[in-house]
């Protein structure tokens, strides 16, 4: 079993089938490989994107259908083939793949959610990555209705 140290969650036990590896890393993180999801129930749906190598780098999240219930999914045929997925057809959302919205947090008051570059998981594989959309259908700050982020402690937000 692995541990993964976190700057609020302190040191987790987590298992190798839980790592999601990204190949390319995240944008303006791309020496960021590896990252574990955390759910806790006191925040759901809030999912916290966790690196295994910095334990200060962990990114806010939520499930894409919490921001948009009527979410329709593009991903390149670039993205799919690095996600190990058919090219010819863009994968179901919570059957093949878990896609997540990264929240930004502007103040007490507001957050938006970035429904123009979703994280997209192969829940198989464990491979990941941030698909930027071919379109511009949705928004990189797409308003968060309030209630739906009810963080219970402040130091929770990393």
């Amino acid at each position: 079993m692995l541990s993964v140290q976190t700057k609020y969650f302190g040191i987790l036990p987590c298992r190798e089938e839980e790592v999601f590896e990204f190949p390319r890393g995240l944008p303006a993180f791309e020496q960021e490989k590896r990252f574990v999801l955390i759910q806790l129930p006191e925040n759901a749906p809030l999912i916290f994107l966790q690196s295994l190598a910095q334990p200060t780098l962990c990114f806010l999240a939520f499930p894409i259908l919490v921001a948009d219930r009527d979410y329709k999914l593009a991903v390149t045929a670039e993205d799919l083939a690095a996600l190990d997925l058919d090219s010819g057809h863009q994968p179901e959302l919570g059957g093949e793949v878990l896609v997540l919205a990264l929240v930004s947090l502007r103040d007490a008051f507001s957050a938006t959610a970035n429904l123009m570059a979703p994280v997209v998981l192969n829940l198989k594989t464990r491979r990941g990555l941030q698909a930027i959309r071919p379109d511009r259908l949705y928004s990189h700050q797409h308003l968060i209705q309030p209630g739906i982020l009810d963080v219970r402690s402040p130091e929770a937000a990393c």
